[in-house]
């Protein structure tokens, strides 16, 4: 009855926003500046910069493009929007009426396969951000953004081989559940609760960001009306279905994402003959690569003789300056996987450990796949497209992916075009619901079933309730991350997600590996390790180049500034693209002249952008230390236990029907 009214809300509260779309019939309006640090300072200027003598014909065009917009056919992109939300809705109702205890509404009771879990996983970890995010990065900033998307092709290499057998059979439904088998249930539960909340707000900040950008573009659909849209359906998923809703919205998100990133990586590499060497020749030597290069990301406002701009594109330090950032980037994506709570309440849903590592081989499988795609289809971008053309779109990239899609289709205007421009988009959103409804389910359920359940309550609450409580706390989630989404509208999605990453890495995965393998490790050390780790992390995110420093954008522009003007003492004309240029400068310097960082600081402290490198030795190092001081002969005597069922599977609970 609540599943088919509340499907009844989303349903008219969505084809009222896609009538809002449809007679909005202006032009779509070019997007508020999207990034961070991570995009440029400057407008893109298109100056060239002549290649070598030996280089051949760039493939890329000789002028610069004009200031791009994403251009949909609404019709045909409401109409998949709509699909996939009447799929995923009937996804919902036949869920809620199998999820009537906890362990169906956390867990979807066990009874997921192998196969569907891997699925279903690939579909948790392909983001908004790794969809839309990377490729723009790449587009951008050349291996830099590549270092980004290869990270995730190894990350669950540690899961599998350390994490996804112990945790399916010592734990339950959460991450608490993991770490309080033989620690002290209630502070331990709380600091867990905690750590999932945060890194799971994380997550869905970028998701939901993600969301407003791609409506707001697409569709011309205010961004406050895309988040709270999305915010909405997330909620409903989460709310009436649970974990079996999730599970089945992530795997038809995961299908739907292969199938587009397949077929966009195969035409453009028809575009250029099947050919990877040429492929990467044409982007080294095109004018208009090189001039991003050297006006947008070295900020040279004269060329230096003899400097291979488009070389540098396809070298390291363009994003990642610091080569301990890509050490510290790789480290996060590395370990990171194994501590995102939204990953490992997976493993409860099959109902074996066999299972669940099938599920995470076949995880491997589609995520190493979809990664060394998404690098294809970002230089792809940056040779087709151009990155003066995808920032005068989105100065983050995170729009590259669908203009890419739209030229490779045809172009603007024609059928092709349009119609793999509106499935391309179909498959962002859905990737956005699916990811979103994961991260709530981890979240709602380190609130409910560790704070309510199990500190609250100490353990005595009947199904009913409990069901009850996390669909409500599922409500709250959902309200937060809309709140939270709708005030990080600037921010880049990767830069939010590498952030939650690093935060699990720095805490959780440190306390789960210590909590499953040493003998010792205690309710001190789980608590040392999550708190420092998760705030070392926060705190030098803070104060690291992520943020957004007002200052360093007025100084660069200074730059600029300085360099033109004293061409023009000298005597030289400048060009229209060097005036376009100093006209930006100028309009920079005025506006950010003496502004400071979220945090009131004029440049950052912490020089990396990735903290992990830092973070996560410290969350070890107070693991050990408080597991030193705080000794517990409890701990070490319950030890054999927690072996023995992380070894076996005894104690856990049979899978229910499905």
């Amino acid at each position: 009855m609540f599943a088919k009214a509340l499907a009844t809300l989303i349903v008219t509260f969505s084809l009222s926003t896609a009538a809002l779309a449809v007679e909005q019939a202006k032009p779509v309006a070019q997007p508020t500046a999207a990034a961070s640090q991570a995009a440029p300072a400057t407008a893109p200027a298109a100056v060239t910069t002549a290649a070598p003598a030996s280089a051949p014909v760039s493939a890329a065009p000789a002028t610069a493009p004009a200031p791009a917009k994403v251009k949909p056919n609404r019709a045909i992109t409401i109409t998949m929007f709509m699909a996939i939300i009447v799929v995923t809705l009937g996804v919902v109702v036949w869920a809620a009426k199998r999820t009537t205890s906890a362990a169906d509404f956390y867990a979807a009771g066990g009874g997921i396969t192998g196969l569907q879990n891997g699925w279903a996983i690939a579909g948790d970890y392909m983001s908004a951000a790794s969809f839309l995010g990377m490729s723009g990065l790449i587009s951008l900033y050349g291996i830099d953004g590549f270092m980004y998307a290869v990270g995730p092709m190894f990350s669950f290499i540690a899961i599998l081989l350390v994490v996804a057998e112990p945790c399916r059979n010592a734990g339950k439904f959460t991450l608490g559940d993991i770490l309080s088998f033989r620690a002290a249930p209630k502070t331990v539960r709380g600091v867990a609760a905690l750590s999932t909340v945060t890194v799971s707000l994380f997550y869905l900040i970028a998701q939901m960001v993600g969301a407003g950008k791609l409506m707001q573009v697409l569709l011309d659909i205010p961004y406050k009306v895309s988040v709270i849209g999305v915010g909405v359906l997330m909620v409903g998923y989460v709310v009436f279905g649970g974990m079996k809703a999730t599970t089945w919205v992530q795997i038809i998100k995961a299908g739907l994402l292969m199938t587009g990133t397949v077929i966009l990586a195969f035409l453009v590499m028809a575009k250029a003959g099947m050919n990877p060497v040429g492929f990467f020749t044409d982007i080294v030597n095109s004018p208009l690569i090189q001039d991003h290069v050297r006006m947008n990301v070295l900020k040279d406002a004269v060329a230096k003789p003899g400097f291979d701009y488009g070389q540098r594109f396809m070298e390291p330090g363009l994003f990642l300056k610091n080569p301990l950032d890509q050490i510290s980037l790789g480290i996060a994506w590395a370990l990171g996987a194994a501590g995102l709570p939204h990953i490992l309440m997976r493993f409860f849903t099959v109902p074996s450990a066999k299972e669940a590592r099938k599920s995470i081989v076949i995880a491997l499988f589609i995520n190493a796949s979809f990664f060394f795609l998404i690098n294809l289809i970002g230089f792809g971008a940056a040779l087709y497209l151009t990155p003066q053309l995808i920032s005068s779109v989105d100065k983050g990239g995170n729009m590259a992916t669908l203009l890419l899609a739209q030229k490779m289709g045809g172009g603007a205007g024609t059928i092709g075009g349009d119609v793999f421009l509106a499935f391309i988009c179909a498959v962002a959103f859905a990737t956005i619901l699916a990811v979103v409804s994961g991260l709530v389910l981890a979240a709602s359920a380190a609130i409910a079933h560790d704070v309510y359940v199990n500190i609250i309550k100490g353990g005595n609450a009947d199904q009913d309730t409990q069901v009850r409580v996390a669909r409500i706390t599922s409500l709250f989630v959902g309200i937060a991350a809309i709140v939270m989404g709708l005030a990080a509208e600037k921010e880049n999605v990767v830069a939010l997600v590498a952030l939650a990453f690093a935060v699990a890495a720095s805490g959780n995965f440190p306390a789960v590996m210590l909590s499953l393998f040493w003998k010792r490790f205690n309710t001190a050390g789980v608590v040392g390790a999550i708190v420092v780790g998760t705030v070392s992390a926060l705190s030098l995110v803070m104060i690291s180049p992520v943020m957004t420093y007002p200052q360093k954008i007025a100084n660069d522009a200074k730059k600029v500034i300085t360099t033109l003007e004293q061409k023009q003492v000298e005597g030289a004309v400048l060009t229209e693209k060097d005036l376009t240029a100093l006209d930006k400068a100028r309009a920079d310097f005025k506006k950010n002249d003496g502004g400071t960082s979220m945090v009131g600081l004029k440049a950052p402290i912490f020089p990396l952008k990735n903290p992990a490198i830092v973070s996560l030795p410290l969350g070890l190092l107070a693991a050990i230390l408080g597991t030193f001081m705080f000794r517990d002969r409890r701990a070490e005597e319950m030890f054999d236990e927690i072996e023995v069922r992380q070894i076996t599977g005894l104690g856990i609970s049979k899978a229910s029907d499905h």
